[in-house]
């Protein structure tokens, strides 16, 4: 993480309004974006997100509120002079251009020589790793090519800040993989703010150093890649990062937890504070483990019956019936030499652990 605070934020977002006519996008969203910071904008599609990053962009005009960038006020300032540059959705890639042209187009005014410009060009190709394809036609490159000339293209005016609008969402799912890690390694090795924006929780997770997740153009929580999956602020926001069982309790001296039974409330997780009364607890599948023969629960056991099994290969979901559920809840357990997996069907010894719980009033 490249994150520095001490200096101030290098991206300040103090009570964004947006409207487009009676319909209210952004709803005033605050918050402070460190320079060298892997900062995410996650949230369903409508949300606001992108509309947030075009207004750091300067594309959209906020209705209220303020965007300060390395502590100058934005208002006013157009795209082009301000210290962001913008990797959109589609590339925006010239097609009748070699990879050379594309990279190199926004240096058109730049003033510099043309042996300047060339280093300047194969500098920020070697840095996507193109250094090879600068002759080569732009509608002769793959997607995952194509996403590094945009890459190469905004990072050869020397940005402050990287905007992302989903850059990633046109590959294939390998491919997202890889380019993932080869964002992250990017943005160490140039040190800049990146600000991506995303609907992929698992893209968020792996990426970032802090993550916004947005619903109705509200920030619901901005916390760390653990915080948010560990302690979610809301059951909406547990809901939409990874999978959560969600069990019906209820909160007193003890919480009763359905299906799994009596809980002590000391060491269970609760993000807004105590809770009394109607209540539901949220578990993580990797939190519940199948016993097999001769394995002993560390904490606390029940049994059930498999429902539903969904193999991975590394990795096999279980749908478990407990007593005193209607639904089943799902369990993870990685396929370790010698694990059997299990037939619908078969009776299942369930391993939990109260301390993995979180719980969220109704």
């Amino acid at each position: 993480m490249n994150l520095d605070m001490n200096s101030g934020p290098l991206i300040s977002l103090n009570g964004v309004n947006k409207y487009y006519g009676d319909y209210h996008a952004l709803r005033d969203i605050s918050a402070e974006i460190g320079a060298g910071e892997f900062f995410s904008l996650l949230g369903p599609s409508g949300c606001g997100k992108t509309t947030l990053l075009r207004a750091i962009a300067g594309f959209e005009e906020i209705s209220g509120g303020t965007i300060t960038l390395s502590g100058k006020d934005m208002a006013g300032v157009p795209p082009n002079l301000r210290p962001t540059n913008m990797v959109f959705q589609s590339y925006a890639i010239f097609p009748h251009l070699s990879v050379e042209q594309n990279v190199g187009f926004g240096l058109r005014k730049s003033g510099m020589g043309a042996a300047n410009k060339a280093r300047a060009i194969g500098a920020a190709l070697d840095m996507v790793g193109l250094g090879h394809l600068g002759g080569r036609a732009a509608h002769a490159l793959s997607g995952g090519q194509r996403q590094r000339v945009a890459l190469a293209r905004a990072l050869i005016l020397k940005p402050k800040v990287l905007l992302l609008d989903e850059p990633l969402s046109a590959l294939d799912r390998k491919m997202r993989e890889d380019m993932q890690v080869e964002l992250m390694k990017l943005q160490r090795e140039v040190g800049i703010t990146f600000v991506l924006v995303t609907h992929d929780q698992e893209e968020a997770l792996v990426m970032s150093d802090r993550i916004a997740v947005m619903f109705e153009g509200e920030i619901a929580q901005l916390a760390d890649p653990e915080e948010l999956y560990r302690r979610p602020a809301t059951k909406r926001v547990a809901d939409f990062i990874g999978v959560m069982n969600f069990l019906p309790a209820q909160a007193g001296e003890r919480l009763e937890v359905a299906g799994l039974g009596p809980v002590d409330l000391e060491g269970v997780i609760s993000p807004q504070g105590a809770v009394s009364g109607a209540c539901s607890v949220g578990l993580r599948p990797e939190t519940l483990s199948l016993l097999y023969d001769g394995e002993t629960a560390r904490s606390r056991e029940v049994r059930g019956v498999v429902d539903e099994v969904v193999y991975y290969g590394d990795m096999t979901y279980y749908d478990v019936r407990l007593d005193g559920l209607e639904a089943p809840v799902r369990l993870s357990m990685r396929n370790t030499v010698g694990r059997d997996v299990l037939d619908v069907g078969a009776q299942a010894r369930v391993g939990w652990d109260p301390r993995a719980m979180v719980v969220f009033p109704d």
